[in-house]
């Protein structure tokens, strides 16, 4: 057995040589004066903005993690960019697209994700077809090893638009970060169907899901 034993919601049991004890972050704000001024923050001490990171006082702005909205640096970079840009640069209309953000999580296996999580866009509402892929990638086909990668497309289902798109397994982190360019241009299902996959690879079952795995919403 494992170091740990984990108990499921389900009541499956896992043993396992390592756990990670994920406790999350809270944004340094204590000391800033911010009441003093009237700027709101909530439970977690985060600065309370708009999508065009105006805070409670209007020539106050806040970027980056201390809004612990999207925690990345990237993010903070296109924030910082989009308010100056709007204050300084004439773009009265520049802010930040939140919700079609490229995130990773750089373990073994790595992990890929754009947009929300299936069941946050049906709780939102959202009607959805959702496609996946479960398999072992052809590298692996005669070294032995047990690796596999998982994908998930989730689709609009009254627009035919992605709106997310999830992965698990070898260079997920470089597939996805391509695959935001798509999903920030609207792409749709249509268009995944209609590119031509480059074989062998991992990143063209993107583009070769067509069995609907369920309906959702």
């Amino acid at each position: 057995p494992g170091a740990w034993r984990l108990t499921l919601p389900a009541g499956v049991t896992l043993d396992v040589p390592w756990l990670l004890n994920a406790t999350g972050r809270r944004p340094n704000t204590a000391d800033l004066g911010l009441e003093a001024i009237g700027v709101t923050t909530d439970s977690h001490a985060a600065v309370r903005v708009d999508a065009r990171c105006q805070s409670s006082v209007p020539h106050v702005f806040a970027i980056g993690d201390v809004t612990n909205r999207k925690n990345l640096t990237p993010v903070a970079i296109a924030e910082g960019r989009a308010v100056a840009d709007r204050l300084f640069g004439g773009v009265r209309d520049a802010q930040v697209d939140l919700s079609r953000v490229a995130s990773a999580v750089f373990m073994l296996p790595p992990i890929g994700t754009i947009g929300p999580s299936e069941s946050d866009l049906i709780a939102a509402g959202t009607t959805l077809r959702a496609y996946e892929a479960d398999f072992k990638p052809m590298r692996h086909a005669f070294t032995g090893r047990g690796e596999r990668t998982y994908m998930k497309l989730l689709v609009d289902d009254a627009s035919d638009r992605v709106l997310a798109v999830h992965m698990i397994g070898a260079d997920a982190p470089e597939i996805v970060q391509s695959l935001a360019v798509a999903l920030s241009a609207g792409a749709t299902k249509a268009h995944f169907d209609a590119t031509i996959a480059v074989h062998p690879t991992a990143a063209e079952e993107f583009v070769l899901l067509r069995t609907l795995a369920r309906r959702s919403g």
